[in-house]
């Protein structure tokens, strides 16, 4: 549950990033995840992966541990 709680934080920062780059389509997204802690328990990478699926069923998801307690946005590919 708090893996869908990210993944729906992660979603609206990248459709910001999807209208602000004027893409139409997006292939291909990378996430750098960190060690976050929400309500006690870690975030895993794979629930993370599965519920940003969800919101975006058609694009390839990466996600790729980095140091500290956040998460940032690598990179989106996709046709403009």
């Amino acid at each position: 549950m708090h893996e869908f709680h990210l993944a729906n934080q992660m979603v609206k920062t990248i459709h910001e990033h999807i209208q602000k780059n004027n893409f139409s389509q997006i292939t291909k997204i990378v996430i750098g995840l960190g060690r976050i802690i929400e309500r006690g328990e870690e975030i895993n990478f794979e629930n993370l992966k599965y519920n940003i699926k969800l919101f975006l069923p058609k694009t390839k998801i990466e996600v790729k541990k980095i140091p500290g307690n956040k998460w940032k946005l690598v990179s989106i590919e996709g046709e403009k």
